[in-house]
Parts: structure tokens; C-alpha cells; sequence
């Protein structure tokens, strides 16, 4: 089994695509005026309007509603992409080491989902993601 990717639901598709676009530095395939996909060298990001719920079970996922999951990007330099990103995302932490190894700053998208943009920064984390 392989995880083909990870879908938001939200009210505001052009926003939350456009912030994705920026963060990822990556053009949104459009598959559709209410769905569409970034996809990355580790995994695609599925976004879709709320009427899209209602393709498979009305009700079943709604918009802005998540506090559980958080979005996650390894970078190559965290730094310069705090740089970036600082004045143009609604910051929720500044970068900062986690007990684990990795460096990491955390934002919010327009419909309210954690993002986290990370690198590893210790060895043992390096070697976690296959570097050196």
C-alpha cells in the first residue's frame, strides 16, 4: 500500500491554493474549478471545495474544522525559508529545535490547518531522512 496523498476540504480553494502554490514553490495542477493538486517529490496534497464532500457521503468532512493534523515539509534550509514565508503567513511559531532533531517553524493556511516546515538539524535526525 502507498499513501497517494492527503486532501483538505475548505471554503476558500483559490486562498488555500495559492498559499500552497507559495509555500512549496510549486504550481497547482487544477483538475477541476472545485479540486486540485500539488504534488511534490514526497507526496501530493489533494485540495477540494466542500461541495466535493458530497461526490462521496454529504457531511463526512467539513471545512476549516481540523485541529488534530499537522502538514508537514522537509526544506532544505529552514532559515531562508522563514525568510520567505514570515510576511506573507500567519506565523504560529518561529524556527526552534524539537527534542527529536529537527529545526522547525510552524504556520497556519487560510482555513486554519498547521503547516510545519522542517529540516533535520542533529545527526541521528539526518540519518532518519536518508542523509548524512
Amino acid at each position: 500500500m502507498k499513501l497517494a496523498s492527503t486532501r483538505l476540504i475548505v471554503r476558500d480553494i483559490k486562498a488555500t491554493v495559492a498559499f500552497y502554490e507559495l509555500v512549496t514553490e510549486t504550481p497547482a495542477d487544477w483538475l477541476a474549478p472545485v479540486f486540485a493538486e500539488i504534488v511534490t517529490p514526497g507526496a501530493t496534497l489533494a485540495i477540494g471545495t466542500a461541495e466535493t464532500v458530497a461526490l462521496f457521503k454529504e457531511g463526512t468532512a467539513e471545512p476549516g474544522a481540523n485541529r488534530s493534523a499537522i502538514l508537514e515539509f522537509m526544506v532544505e534550509d529552514i532559515d531562508a525559508e522563514f525568510s520567505r514565508l514570515k510576511d506573507n503567513a500567519d506565523v504560529v511559531h518561529e524556527p526552534k529545535l524539537l527534542p527529536w532533531g529537527n529545526r522547525t517553524f510552524q504556520l497556519r493556511d487560510p482555513e486554519g490547518t498547521l503547516v510545519s516546515l522542517f529540516m533535520p538539524e542533529t545527526e541521528a535526525a539526518r540519518v532518519r531522512f536518508g542523509g548524512r
